[in-house]
């Protein structure tokens, strides 16, 4: 299987790509600049070779997508799965009377936009057998649990849960696969030292709803990195 990952420069991103490449599959990682230096993805190229392409990819620039999807589809590659990881996280703490709309709107353009730009460009590749489109979202996102503060980041992920949701609506009879998945409270640069899950397992546990295809046991497609259903 060939995985797309936004976002693979780093955190989740990285760590995804390390964990598909590791059980045999074929990864694209998406990086905003990959000319810059990237070390842990240097690391997984040197071991895994042809397995691993590091491609420029911004979320937010819909031509370059454009591009790369068209530049994927002449070389005749496809995709098992997308994995929608980019994202970014602004204006934490901030009460709602001191909040700078433009974190709400670059939120959303990364975090919202980001995902359905990929999905419109990359759907017509995602042709292999058992095919997924993951959502990276967030506990953050679910309003039966809201709570005053992180707007943009937490409003971003609730619009990306009906995304996914409608996702699933229109793909579903093509018998492809569409999750949120809330990846954990994480030890990464978003989440802060204070996090308890190792990003690796998050990991391993999404790149595991992948292989696995298990659906939720509840109505709507949001869960958490080993399969439990979250709450809307």
């Amino acid at each position: 299987m060939n995985i797309l990952i936004t976002g693979a420069g780093r955190g989740l991103g990285v760590e995804l790509a390390a964990e598909a490449l590791k059980r045999g599959h074929g990864v694209i990682a998406g990086v905003r600049y990959p000319d810059q230096e990237q070390t842990a993805l240097s690391q997984l190229a040197a071991a895994y070779g042809t397995k691993l392409t590091v491609a420029a990819l911004d979320v937010t620039n819909e031509e370059g997508i454009a591009e790369l999807a068209a530049s994927l589809k002449g070389q005749g590659r496809t995709l098992g799965a997308i994995i929608n990881n980019a994202a970014i996280l602004t204006a934490r703490n901030t009460p709602v009377e001191e909040l700078d709309l433009k974190d709400m709107l670059t939120t959303m353009d990364i975090n919202l936009y980001g995902p359905m730009r990929v999905v419109k460009h990359f759907l017509p590749l995602l042709t292999e057998p058992d095919r997924s489109i993951i959502n990276i979202s967030s506990e953050a996102g679910s309003i039966t649990n809201a709570y005053p503060g992180d707007y943009p980041y937490a409003i971003s992920k609730t619009a990306l849960n009906m995304f996914s949701q409608q996702l699933h609506v229109y793909l579903q009879e093509r018998g492809v696969q569409v999750l949120s998945v809330h990846p954990g409270w994480m030890h990464t640069d978003m989440g802060g030292e204070e996090a308890p899950t190792n990003p690796r397992s998050s990991a391993e546990g999404i790149i595991s709803l992948i292989e696995q295809r298990r659906a939720p046991e509840g109505h709507f497609r949001f869960v958490d990195y080993t399969g439990k259903d979250m709450k809307i």
